[in-house]
């Protein structure tokens, strides 16, 4: 009998991909350290626990992470049936009790008889005697491990820093200071809390945060932040109206009472479904904890707040894809080992989990004796996939989302009209996936 896969790494993209190879009768040995060893960021010993934001960003299918979202549900994702199961009012994004959700991928692969669970670090590649491997430690690699990828590749890993947003106690909220309403009115009309801010309020933020305390980085390395998650603090050095532009952005959020529109907005979404806790959109922070008590208790309505979880910055690594990895995320000298998720260099929770997803349909392929077959560049999902590997070596490359301008579009004559154009390219989209999951892919070999 063949080897189980080695999966190394149980966050999104190692959690879909085991799920994907067990569904199809395939032995999967997951490799978890936590909780022997932990990262800066984790709380807890789930898989797939979500550490920074708690949403998926938009769920509207002419989004592009919308698309990639009702791609990866057409080839049976864990990640995605997991956050449906857990979801919260969030306006048009798929937001998730994150303890629900994490809760709901662990038990879900810890029932599937083909996976074994193995809570240890892996510090180094598995040899070529245990197998095919897939790295999906995400961009909280240990240390032990991200050299020796390093080694393997015979080049340094990239890196970039992230940050994380607060969360505080509904209980320690000043409602009445807020307002309940989604942007344009879109969800149900109310899914988020919004403190308003007069000018001098948000003058007096910006100097706050220009001012403020934050933690440094190392001496040795540079401040590279991902463009989508940059601190709040960094977005207020590129100029004092930069946030109103951005996450507080008041467009859309008119006053109830009077229907003015604020200064700025800071919006509160909800984190959990007993809603006892709420995240501050978009305010992810390298200030240090006494400066967040400081500057934050300043918002109206959050003056006796109390934190649940403070916001801060972590390093992330990532490897430079188009010089190592073939269409199928393999390593072009050493097929038999794969790369899954943000370690690859695409960025965010959705794009992290299909290219898990896309990993475990290729492997099964292989393990079945059939030629893998790359999914379309027309999609979303094969859309990542020649990100991260049609490139040429020596060009700069950085994590990034997926985007409508990275997905081929076949129309033999151009749509002026944006929406119809994108609209169009979604349909054809989704008529590839399921051509491609219907010839290549097959069934799961039983429903579970």
């Amino acid at each position: 009998m063949n080897n189980p896969v080695t999966v190394v790494g149980a966050g999104l993209a190692g959690s879909e991909c085991a799920w994907q190879l067990a569904r199809r009768g395939h032995r999967v040995r997951l490799f978890e350290m936590r909780p022997k060893v932990s990262t800066a960021a984790h709380r807890t010993d789930r898989f797939a626990e979500l550490v920074c934001s708690n949403s998926f960003r938009s769920d509207n299918p002419l989004n592009a992470v919308g698309l990639l979202k009702r791609e990866m549900e057409e080839l049976d994702s864990l990640i995605l049936r997991s956050a449906r199961q857990a979801a919260l009012p969030a306006g048009d994004a798929l937001a998730m009790d994150r303890e629900i959700f994490a809760r709901a991928v662990t038990e879900a692969l810890t029932a599937l008889p083909e996976v074994e669970v193995v809570r240890e670090e892996v510090r180094e590649i598995p040899p070529v005697s245990q197998g095919h491997v897939v790295i999906a430690t995400g961009p909280l690699t240990s240390p032990a491990l991200d050299a020796a990828v390093g080694k393997l590749l015979g080049t340094e890993d990239l890196y970039f820093y992230d940050s994380i947003a607060p969360v505080v106690v509904a209980d320690s909220l000043d409602f009445s200071k807020m307002y309940a309403l989604s942007r344009y009115g879109k969800g149900k009309g109310a899914d988020y809390w919004n403190c308003p801010l007069t000018r001098e309020q948000y003058e007096e933020l910006m100097t706050d945060l220009l001012a403020g305390d934050t933690v440094p980085v190392h001496d040795f390395e540079k401040g590279i932040y991902f463009e989508g998650c940059l601190p709040i603090e960094v977005m207020a050095e590129r100029g004092r109206e930069t946030l109103r532009h951005g996450p507080m952005k008041p467009m859309g959020l008119p006053e109830p009472s009077t229907g003015r529109i604020p200064w700025a907005v800071v919006q509160l979404r909800q984190d959990d479904l007993a809603k006892e806790h709420y995240n501050l959109v978009g305010f992810q922070t390298k200030l240090k904890i006494p400066e967040q008590q400081r500057i934050f208790r300043k918002i109206p309505g959050l003056e006796n707040a109390v934190f649940v979880r403070y916001g801060m910055l972590h390093r992330n690594t990532y490897i430079h894809a188009p010089a190592h990895l073939d269409r199928f995320w393999r390593m072009r000298r050493e097929p038999r080992i794969s790369f899954a998720g943000q370690i690859t260099g695409v960025e965010g929770y959705v794009e992290s989990a299909a290219t898990g997803l896309a990993v475990g349909r290729t492997l099964a392929q292989t393990l079945e004796g059939r030629e893998p077959v790359a999914i379309p560049p027309t999609t979303a999902i094969g859309s990542l996939a020649r990100h991260c590997s049609d490139r040429p070596p020596t060009e700069k490359f950085e994590p990034m989302n997926v985007t409508f301008g990275m997905i081929e579009d076949t129309s033999h004559s151009p749509i002026r009209d944006k929406a119809e154009r994108r609209r169009r390219m979604v349909e054809r989209a989704l008529a590839a996936i399921r051509e491609w999951r219907e010839t290549t892919a097959g069934d799961p070999v039983a429903a579970r």
